[in-house]
């Protein structure tokens, strides 16, 4: 139980350990075991009281957020939005219309006007995107720089997974902040998927993966003078 606790950090094996010892003193009901029962279930209560860890499910999360790493559209990707098609006017029936009348023609004359130039500055507004772009770069990104910057927030994120089993709690925020920060330069971040990308890594940036682990220093001491004893 102590190996499992000092060298691995896994504190539901050192639990386990910790209570099969228990189970073997209980069955031999002998009275000098009372204290080292005693100091063991006093360990036990320890290890319970510890706050869970959740390795794996981080790394799942982890492992999902690198699939939908494709998903998410950098900002080269962005295309003009498709100009919609130009309003018709009422539609004609099945014969000519009848010509307006002399007196109404100045008012058909601006009614046109008036319309066209709506329909105009309509499509000019969708061909037209302002935005503020701190990374001007990023929008000249060839195919192969694209395919290569979704490939450097993968293996960011892949390098947080390494040091999320290491344990190494430095490493793995730091590679969750690179690739959050790649993620802003380089992907378009109003885009929904890319907002639920980072959602995900600030998520993962405030979860717990290092505690202080107890020692089993009391059952150890009782296993100690239980041997020394005649």
């Amino acid at each position: 139980a102590s190996q499992q606790l000092q060298l691995a950090g896994n504190v539901r094996g050192a639990l386990i350990a910790l209570q099969n010892a228990d189970v073997r003193l209980s069955r031999a009901d002998r009275p000098q075991f009372i204290a080292i029962r005693r100091a063991i279930a006093l360990d036990i209560d320890k290890l319970k009281s510890l706050p869970s860890v959740d390795l794996t499910g981080i790394a799942v999360r982890l492992d999902t957020l690198i699939g939908q790493i494709d998903s998410m559209p950098l900002l080269a990707d962005e295309q003009p939005a498709a100009v919609a098609p130009p309003k018709t006017r009422a539609a004609k029936g099945k014969g000519a219309q009848k010509p307006a009348p002399a007196s109404n023609w100045r008012t058909e004359l601006q009614d046109r006007w008036t319309s066209w130039s709506a329909d105009l500055w309509n499509d000019i507004r969708q061909l037209v995107r302002v935005r503020s772009v701190t990374q001007p770069e990023a929008l000249l990104l060839s195919p192969e720089q694209a395919f290569f910057a979704r490939e450097n927030v993968k293996l960011r994120l892949l390098n947080a997974r390494v040091a999320l089993l290491s344990r190494n709690d430095s490493a793995f925020r730091s590679d969750l902040a690179e690739a959050d920060q790649a993620l802003v330069k380089y992907f378009d971040t109003a885009d929904r998927h890319t907002q639920a990308g980072r959602e995900l890594i600030r998520q993962l940036r405030e979860s717990v993966l290092s505690i202080e682990m107890p020692s089993l220093s009391n059952s150890l001491a009782a296993v100690r003078q239980s041997r020394a004893r005649p």
